[in-house]
C-alpha cells in the first residue's frame, strides 16, 4: 500500500496561496520575502528522490505544467507518473499525466510503488484530508502572516483532523519544515 503525503509552503497563518508568483493573488511571490537559508530547500531535493508518483488537482496542473519540465531542479518530478483529479484538464501534454477522478484515489493508494506526494493543490488536498486519505503532511513554514488566502487544510470538516508532529526543523532564517502523521 502506498502513502499518500501533502507538501506546502504556508504562512504562520495558514495561507498556502500563490508562495512562488502566481498570478491573481496580492500577496503572490511571499515565499522570496524571506531570504532563504542554504539548506531549506535540500527536503525538497528529498522529496523528489523519495516519491513514487505526483497526485495533483486541475489549478496545480495548469500551474506546473509549463513550467517545471523546463526546469532542471525538478527533473525528478518530470520522469515520475503524474496523476491530475480535475474535471477541467481533458488533454495533459505533461509527460506520463493522467486524468483521474476523486473517487480513483483509494484505489492509487492501493496499487504498488513508492510515496505519492500532493503538491499545492490545496482543494486537493482539503477532500483528501477530509476523506482520511492522507498519510502524511509536510509544511514549510514561513515567518510571514499574510492575513487573507487559500490554505491546504478544510475549513468545513465535521470532524477534526487531528495531526502528531513527527518531525521537525527550523532553519536559521526563521522557516519551519514541519511534518505531521494524521492521528487515526
Amino acid at each position: 500500500m502506498r502513502e499518500i503525503v501533502t507538501t506546502h509552503f504556508v504562512s504562520l497563518d495558514g495561507v498556502a496561496e500563490a508562495p512562488g508568483g502566481e498570478e491573481g493573488y496580492r500577496h503572490t511571490g511571499w515565499t522570496t520575502d524571506i531570504e532563504a537559508d542554504p539548506t531549506q530547500y535540500d527536503v525538497k531535493g528529498r522529496e523528489q528522490e523519495e516519491a513514487g508518483a505526483m497526485l495533483m488537482g486541475g489549478r496545480s496542473y495548469d500551474a506546473f505544467s509549463p513550467v517545471w519540465p523546463s526546469l532542471d531542479f525538478f527533473a525528478r518530478w518530470n520522469s515520475l507518473p503524474k496523476y491530475v483529479v480535475s474535471s477541467t484538464v481533458t488533454d495533459p501534454q505533461w509527460h506520463d499525466t493522467t486524468v483521474i477522478s476523486f473517487a480513483d484515489v483509494a484505489g492509487l493508494k492501493e496499487g504498488d510503488g513508492g510515496p505519492i506526494y500532493v503538491q499545492g493543490s490545496m482543494q486537493l488536498t482539503q477532500g483528501l484530508l477530509k476523506a482520511g486519505l492522507v498519510d502524511e503532511v509536510r509544511l514549510m513554514v514561513f515567518p510571514v502572516v499574510l492575513g487573507s488566502g487559500r490554505g491546504p487544510f478544510p475549513t468545513d470538516a465535521e470532524d477534526k483532523v487531528r495531526l502528531t508532529l513527527v518531525d521537525s526543523t527550523t532553519y536559521s532564517n526563521g522557516v519551519q519544515y514541519q511534518v505531521f502523521r494524521p492521528r487515526r
